[in-house]
């Protein structure tokens, strides 16, 4: 069985999906069996494989990330095959939202979420109409539906209608490299490096609004009068502009440090150094930060809403995301509480072990292997 799996976003966007798609390939290749992986990928000129991609097999288009996402549109609605693009693939895996129209290659979806639908204000335009007029050619055009939680399983049943039996629940994992830091050498240099007070809140994610950073801001407004600061990790994303203005209007701008984006060797001993951290997202289809959090036993306080449930379960302080009272208060116990810290890191820890991308590879593997054995080739119904 010849696999290919669209590697683009681990290429050109290292969160988020990108994230995901490179620790599940790396798993799939550590862990293959009879199979054999191909990486395919858009912007084929720009693009330089690396571990863990260099020894794959390699098919690609040279269209940029726009004219690419066109061209697969127009095909599903021209009724066009794109077969030529995956000369002698079995199974193609759609990792990055996106199903290129194929006829005769059997085709496996991951659905991470379905954000753009239940928090439509935190896409752009663009975005948001590409994903809505596209997003149920897809599911209906897709043999099997890879998703990484039960909370998008059951957005997809409800808002479209797809069968159960065709979904099947993938948790991500977390990689071994994210435990606690004790070195101090390693520990001082990180924390010379981005600059980071003695005592903080930590919060990872791309500076965009569906993270709600509005909600956090306020909290730790409330918080004020302590010594503990904020640190915001990660790269600005779209519409931030509003968020940094929110910062100002409140008066936090001395009092929260932004570290821009962080490569994954840093982060353990970023999340090692924070006293708490917080991830008040307003819709997550899994939410890796928390779960890395808890790996690096770091207390977390996470939404209540979506996904974020199921990652930390009994090992983290849950609020409604935007209950800026709840989060002062849960903040505020956390950092005043040294046992229900020390309690929160043991069941963090704890919890963080049952996710592994070992399994999450060979979970996904088997619905490969079911989707190339086991069922015909789905008519398209598009």
């Amino acid at each position: 069985m010849k696999v290919c799996i669209d590697i683009s976003p681990a290429l050109f966007r290292p969160t988020g999906i990108g994230r995901y798609v490179a620790d599940l390939a790396e798993a799939l290749l550590e862990h293959n069996g009879e199979s054999e992986y191909v990486a395919f990928y858009n912007r084929a000129s720009e693009a330089a494989l690396v571990s863990p991609f260099a020894g794959m097999g390699r098919l690609s288009t040279p269209h940029g990330d726009k004219p690419w996402r066109m061209r697969v549109l127009v095909a599903h609605l021209a009724r066009l095959s794109q077969d030529h693009l995956l000369p002698g693939i079995d199974v193609f895996h759609g990792a990055d939202n996106l199903l290129p129209r194929l006829s005769c290659i059997r085709t496996v979806l991951t659905l991470h979420d379905l954000a753009f639908r239940l928090q439509p204000g935190t896409f752009t335009p663009l975005n948001r109409w590409y994903l809505t007029v596209m997003t149920p050619r897809f599911l209906r055009a897709a043999d099997a539906i890879i998703v990484d939680s039960e909370s998008t399983k059951r957005d997809a049943m409800r808002l479209y209608g797809v069968p159960q039996e065709r979904l099947t629940v993938v948790l991500p994992g977390v990689k071994s490299f994210f435990h606690p830091v004790r070195d101090p050498g390693r520990l001082q240099e990180i924390r010379s490096r981005y600059a980071l007070p003695e005592r903080f809140i930590l919060h990872v994610g791309t500076v965009e609004p569906r993270k709600n950073l509005a909600t956090l801001f306020e909290a730790f407004k409330l918080l004020s009068g302590t010594e503990v600061k904020l640190v915001i990790a990660g790269r600005k994303g779209w519409s931030c502009e509003e968020i940094f203005a929110r910062l100002a209007r409140l008066g936090l701008e001395s009092h929260v440090v932004f570290t821009g984006f962080v490569p994954d060797d840093d982060l353990p001993a970023l999340y090692s150094l924070a006293e708490v951290f917080a991830y008040p997202s307003l819709y997550e289809g899994f939410g890796l930060p928390p779960l890395e959090a808890m790996a690096c036993g770091t207390p977390v306080v996470a939404s209540n809403s979506s996904s974020l449930p199921e990652v930390v379960g009994d090992a983290a302080i849950l609020v409604v995301p935007g209950d800026v009272p709840g989060w002062k208060e849960a903040l505020e116990t956390l950092l005043a509480l040294a046992e229900l810290k020390a309690s929160l890191r043991e069941r963090g820890l704890r919890r963080a072990s049952r996710f592994t991308w070992e399994a999450a590879a060979l979970k996904t593997r088997e619905v490969y292997r079911e989707v190339y054995a086991n069922r015909p080739r789905s008519p398209h119904r598009d």
